[in-house]
């Protein structure tokens, strides 16, 4: 290192060495002309005078995310639950860390998280082939901790801030979402083992997801009455039992009698799972779909189905019915209207129907009009327009 006139730079060979210090430490930068080095003096000192020096972390970023994931609390209202950090620090160690773990978090840039990115895309890098919403899923705390990095001042800028995230078409899509027609679940059901024809026949007839089905306990049934019905309060997810993900999740969705009756006869227990394994605890999917539901689906031609369709077949039923997407979302309880009306919008009619006929719908209006001033009495006429429209069942139109 030898002196030039200029304090704080050394010339190295051929380089130049900018020395300066921060907080008491002392800091080197190198660069390849004198030009160079006289810039990033100037520019360093007017950065520390007015407070606007930005020192990069050379904390790695598996470092730092294994010590994020313990202290993080989310940024949503709802918090951050336990099986999320669980599932968070999962996909951290089998996805992130050996691709991107071992950089500092200051020269991780965009072209790193699109290069991972791909990474994860790749079905020969991973020995399967990894769902857009599974990737999206893993790329979710990498961009949260990069942005908790960022606010901390390690980082400029977050490099996973608008990441583009794979988009592929669904080569099996059409089967996904395709339900079964009304001869294909019955002769289901009269080939399933007998045993299991109680829980398949419940799977049709409410449309629960079956993270929810193994969650029920006998005290979430009411069989008795004229209204029986089943309270959705909580799922199974990985072995830990949590609420809804969201508040349209909370739901009480209707029972027949039939079907009440056929479950009243195997009551038990209040605090019971409604459907477990011999032992008592929860069904496992892939036990269950393994011994049970593929030799029953292979003998009854419907191989393709899987617990899911049970689902779609309810909501195909429930709009084949005259339900409105408004009231198939509550009874399914997908998140809003426009989820639900997009997933079975090849189930409804795409033509504009019959001409309507104005002059019988004045008709009809007409007659219904006089049928409820009969109902009320001859002393409608003396009713003021709220009170009428409150004795029709409309008081927000008076």
């Amino acid at each position: 290192m030898q002196k030039t006139r200029h304090p704080g730079i050394y010339k190295r060979g051929s380089r130049y060495a900018v020395t300066y210090r921060v907080n008491g430490r002392q800091r080197w930068e190198s660069t390849k002309t004198l030009k160079e080095a006289l810039q990033i003096k100037r520019r360093r000192e007017s950065d520390l005078d007015s407070g606007e020096f930005f020192e990069a972390s050379r904390e790695t970023f598996a470092d730092y995310a294994a010590e994020w994931i313990e202290r993080y609390q989310g940024n949503g209202r709802r918090g951050f639950t336990e099986p999320t950090r669980d599932d968070y620090r999962r996909d951290l160690r089998r996805y992130a860390f050996p691709k991107i773990g071992d950089r500092p978090l200051a020269t991780i840039t965009p072209r790193h998280i699109a290069n991972w990115i791909g990474w994860l895309c790749d079905e020969r890098e991973q020995g399967r082939n990894l769902a857009d919403a599974t990737v999206g899923r893993i790329v979710a705390p990498v961009r949260s901790c990069l942005s908790t990095a960022r606010r901390e001042g390690l980082i400029r800028q977050n490099p996973a801030d608008g990441a583009v995230l794979p988009d592929r078409p669904k080569i099996d899509e059409e089967e996904h979402s395709k339900a079964l027609t009304r001869e294909e679940l019955a002769a289901f059901l009269r080939i399933v083992r007998p045993e299991w024809q109680l829980m398949f026949r419940f799977l049709a007839a409410t449309g629960v997801r079956w993270s929810e089905l193994i969650a029920l306990r006998w005290s979430d049934l009411q069989l008795d009455g004229g209204e029986p019905h089943v309270r959705i309060r909580r799922a199974i997810v990985r072995g830990k039992a949590k609420p809804p993900k969201s508040r349209h999740g909370r739901r009480d969705v209707p029972l027949s009698l039939a079907l009440a009756d056929r479950l009243r006869a195997e009551r038990g227990p209040d605090d019971a799972l409604v459907f477990s394994a011999e032992n008592g605890e929860p069904l496992r999917q892939e036990n269950v779909r393994r011994r049970v539901l593929a030799p029953a689906a292979e003998e009854a031609d419907v191989s393709w189905i899987g617990f899911h369709t049970f689902r779609h077949t309810r909501g195909s039923l429930l709009f084949a019915a005259g339900k409105n997407p408004k009231q198939v979302q509550g009874w399914l309880g997908h998140h809003s209207p426009a989820f639900t009306l997009n997933t079975y919008a090849h189930l409804l009619d795409e033509g504009l129907g019959e001409a309507l006929d104005l002059d019988a719908e004045l008709a009809a209006g007409c007659e219904q009009t006089a049928n409820e001033r009969s109902r009320i009495g001859p002393d409608s006429a003396e009713l003021d327009s709220e009170e009428y429209a409150e004795l029709l069942g409309f008081p927000d139109l008076a």
